[in-house]
């Protein structure tokens, strides 16, 4: 014990033994009292974030800034109490290589509670941002980029962190960012191919040329409603109850038709023919009446009848008509179908079946 005492005088350089503990007791009240005020100070900022600060976010219009409030305050307190720390710290006389590592330790808390601060809070914004979206009926979409928007930013924030605390221990992070850049490099042009459909993934994300649910039909002609966006493929629930895969590059370099765009609403054809000798205006007139009275088709936009061309054995007739939503065409179109036919029979309207005359000739020899 007392070997330690003549170190901790040497060191402190105080005039006898009784002046080492007299020396410390004053510079541990010091360091306790600076811990107080920076106590109290972080006390009064959060109340006055409470009091105040709630009152200004419950008077605009978005709860963004009350969600932002919530998960601030916390790290307040931790912040001004981190803050005296460091200060208490560096009024002991500790020694140099002491006071660097308490130093260095206290700021890589500091460097932690802020980028925390900075990740929860880009996490309420997403959620916010999603809360909105589905008030839109597009909530689906988001739901699936906030998952990908959080780990880029926890990459991003945790790299950066990374970085800051490196620089401040003085260590050369110009040699680890080349590496990371060649090593980078060497993954992109192995996994060309998937990131290429990640990037295609993203796009279709951020340009929604279709969203979950809608029925979209593909160049090649497959038609199908789409069930998933990931970020290596786009799943497609077909007709018939099969799933279609299909990447995301790929997608992305075809043309599709999206039928639930710009709404659910879709316009039904149905193309016959007539007889020659029918009257073409009071059969256009008979084929908006059957449409309006068959269940499903809408009365506004009004059904229309056209007289289109003339066949080899019949005169082409078009009927369109319009129906609420774009899943149940198949089936309002066979309610109308049906009623033409037995309607048509009803009336002796003919619908002419292709003919075709063969004359056959006798030549004498």
């Amino acid at each position: 014990m007392n070997k330690l005492l003549d170190f901790i005088q040497e060191m402190l350089h105080p005039e006898d033994s009784d002046g080492v503990f007299l020396f410390w007791a004053k510079e541990l009240l010091g360091a306790m009292l600076i811990l107080a005020f920076f106590w109290i100070l972080s006390q009064l900022a959060v109340m006055a974030l409470n009091k105040w600060g709630k009152k200004l976010a419950s008077a605009t219009a978005t709860d963004l800034d009350d969600r932002l409030l919530h998960c601030i305050i916390p790290y307040i307190y931790r912040l001004f109490m981190t803050g005296g720390v460091y200060f208490a710290v560096r009024t002991l006389p500790l020694g140099e290589k002491l006071m660097l590592a308490a130093s260095g330790l206290l700021y890589v808390i500091l460097v932690t509670i802020i980028f925390t601060l900075v990740y929860h809070a880009m996490d309420e914004l997403l959620k916010w941002y999603v809360a909105g979206q589905k008030e839109l009926n597009s909530g689906a979409m988001a739901r699936q980029m906030i998952p990908v928007v959080e780990k880029l930013a926890s990459l991003f924030l945790l790299g950066t962190a990374l970085i800051i605390i490196l620089k401040h221990f003085n260590v050369d992070i110009f040699s680890l960012v080349t590496a990371l850049g060649i090593g980078s490099l060497a993954i992109g042009m192995a996994a060309k191919d998937t990131l290429a459909h990640m990037i295609s993934g993203f796009t279709l994300m951020v340009d929604r040329p279709f969203r979950i649910g809608d029925r979209i039909q593909l160049s090649g002609g497959q038609l199908g409603d789409v069930l998933d966006i990931g970020l290596r493929s786009t799943k497609i629930k077909t007709l018939d109850n099969q799933l279609l895969i299909i990447p995301n590059s790929d997608l992305c370099n075809t043309m599709l038709t999206n039928q639930a765009f710009p709404n659910s609403k879709v316009k039904g054809r149905i193309n016959l023919g007539i007889g020659y000798n029918s009257d073409v205006d009071d059969v256009k007139k008979l084929l908006v009446k059957i449409a309006l009275e068959t269940e499903g088709v809408l009365a506004e936009p009004l059904p229309e009848a056209f007289f289109v061309s003339f066949g080899d054995s019949a005169l082409n007739m078009s009927l369109f008509f319009w129906v609420e939503e774009y899943a149940t065409l198949i089936t309002i179109t066979d309610r109308v179908n049906s009623r033409i036919i037995s309607i048509f029979r009803q009336k002796t309207i003919e619908i002419p079946y292709p003919v075709k005359t063969v004359i056959l000739e006798q030549h004498k020899n």
